[in-house]
């Protein structure tokens, strides 16, 4: 059974890894920027009486080609984040169909879903603290949305907790139960 699993991983190994590119095929196809030509300039026709041709605007040199952007700084080749490499360079020194599934399990299912519940606790921890200081904080953003809020006649919300310390609200949500379920009992 161990060599059943080391031979499935060696044979997925070899069968996806090139080891002997053609740059004929693997390479991206050349294109215009691939090769430099130089600006080359041609004298003015001996048969021109003032040395200019008469169709002045279709031989001036375009002022990119007289004073060109000089070139950035090439950036390294990106890295191959495929899954197939990184998960083949991660089970390549594993010993056995345990270790294998362990990885599988760990790279596949475990840190998938502990980056999601690190995310979702972000978010709504950044959701929570940042719900009372949109008209509550001290900022510009705040007092700006306050003053326009106040231009356009908008009744500012309550804060968060002087809800529930309301006694008209209060009155409201008792009126309602009691109009909801008076006859309850009669039924």
């Amino acid at each position: 059974m161990n060599d059943l699993a080391l031979q499935i991983g060696e044979t997925i190994q070899t069968a996806s890894i090139n080891r002997a590119p053609s740059p004929h095929h693997d390479l991206n196809p050349s294109t215009a920027a691939s090769r430099k030509q130089p600006v080359r300039f041609s004298s003015a026709s001996s048969d021109d009486i003032d040395g200019l041709s008469d169709d002045d605007d279709d031989d001036e040199i375009p002022l990119s080609a007289l004073r060109p952007q000089p070139r950035k700084a090439q950036l390294p080749p990106l890295p191959d984040l495929r899954f197939e490499q990184s998960y083949l360079a991660s089970i390549k020194d594993a010993e056995g169909w345990r270790r294998i599934t362990y990885i599988t399990v760990r790279d596949q299912v475990f840190m998938p879903l502990v980056q999601g519940v690190i995310w979702t606790l972000m978010l709504s921890g950044w959701r929570h603290w940042n719900s009372s200081t949109a008209f509550n904080g001290r900022s510009v953003g705040a007092r700006i949305r306050r003053w326009w809020w106040g231009v356009n006649n908008w009744e500012l919300p309550e804060e968060a907790g002087a809800g529930l310390k309301s006694e008209k609200l209060a009155a409201e949500v008792q009126d309602y139960y009691q109009a909801q379920f008076s006859n309850s009992g009669i039924d």
